[in-house]
């Protein structure tokens, strides 16, 4: 139990953004700081494992509600950083340089947990944990994540019918674009066949995806009824930052990494080939584990706290943070991981 404290780190970043807003000055940059300058340099010093559990200390972890509980925290924590970054925002006593800071730090912050953390409880099978999710999800207006990811991108990750999975020579920004619609577009028709194969009409309660435009709506309006126009353009300006960084982590982790199309027409099943991982260990703890995405794709349903290295699996030059601030400078990028993927597809 002593070792999964290690675990509470994660609460670092949170934390971040509570001192870029109460703090403020240059202060109102700590998460960037944090995520992207800090956690990077230790990586590089701390390094990573490629330990796996034991069965035992598997079925140990995999029950603990410790960890659960960990997760289920960041809501109460996410609202109300939310709640103080608004306020502050709408004092019309911040210089423009805390604005863009915090306004930064909140952006991670949203990718972080708004996205990241209700991406793991939206694998759950619980009604608690999914609605948490779907919850978090509201805070970067991408509730549609919730089902594009779950029934379009691990059914078809490292194909081209996946808008999620990078092809070879994309560059990030062009992927962005292509991403960003396409999930959303795919989200609607998934949904929609869902309601046909169903015998319920497209257009209907029934329709999740009507729901979280509404839940959009409602989120928007709370935000505008207590902070007014300005509030609104700051919480899509936090949104928007949030689903670009989630897109971001889709683009570092597939890659240029595909799956072949076999005689039958299907695609061969997905392996640990099919997705870029990171052993560091600081990375693995703020972002629950995410960085071992092979095992990820391999069960969706396999705890954060449980989940495996595969030796064939890609590895990343480095840690998330770091691989992400290298694929914003796309000639860099192609130059270290073009050589990386024709080495595995050969």
């Amino acid at each position: 139990m002593r070792r999964d404290l290690k675990y509470l780190i994660a609460y670092l970043l949170p934390l971040s953004g509570y001192v870029a807003v109460l703090w403020q000055g240059w202060w109102s940059f700590s998460s960037v700081v944090l995520a992207f300058v800090i956690i990077p340099l230790m990586e590089q010093v701390i390094g990573g494992s490629a330990r796996n559990l034991t069965e035992a200390e598997e079925a140990k972890k995999a029950a603990s509600p410790f960890f659960d509980l960990l997760l289920y925290f960041n809501l109460p924590l996410l609202y109300g950083l939310l709640w103080l970054y608004f306020t502050a925002m709408t004092s019309g006593s911040l210089e423009p340089l805390e604005t863009m800071g915090m306004t930064l730090s909140m952006g991670i912050i949203v990718g972080s947990l708004g996205i990241n953390v209700a991406h793991e409880l939206g694998h759950r099978q619980t009604l608690h944990e999914t609605l948490m999710a779907k919850i978090m999800l509201t805070t970067a207006l991408y509730t549609h994540f919730n089902i594009e990811h779950n029934r379009g991108h691990h059914r078809w990750v490292a194909t081209d019918q996946d808008p999620s999975s990078a092809r070879p020579g994309e560059g990030l920004y062009r992927f962005w674009l292509r991403s960003v619609w396409g999930t959303y577009v795919n989200a609607w028709h998934l949904e929609n066949d869902r309601l046909r194969q169903a015998g319920k009409a497209v257009f209907s309660v029934w329709n999740e995806m009507i729901w979280f435009q509404l839940a959009h709506l409602g989120y928007l309006t709370l935000v505008w009824w207590h902070f007014g126009w300005r509030g609104v353009g700051f919480a899509v300006a936090v949104a928007v930052l949030g689903f670009l960084l989630l897109e971001s982590v889709n683009y570092i982790e597939h890659y240029g990494l595909r799956r072949k199309r076999l005689a039958s027409g299907f695609y061969e099943t997905v392996t640990p080939r099919h997705s870029w991982n990171s052993d560091h260990e600081l990375g693995r703890i703020f972002l629950y584990e995410l960085t071992r995405h092979s095992d990820h794709h391999f069960k969706a349903t396999r705890k954060y706290q449980v989940l495996r290295h595969f030796d064939e699996s890609p590895q990343l030059p480095h840690g998330y943070p770091a691989t992400i601030l290298l694929a914003l400078v796309p000639p860099l990028w192609f130059r270290v991981m073009d050589r990386r993927v024709r080495e595995i597809e050969a």
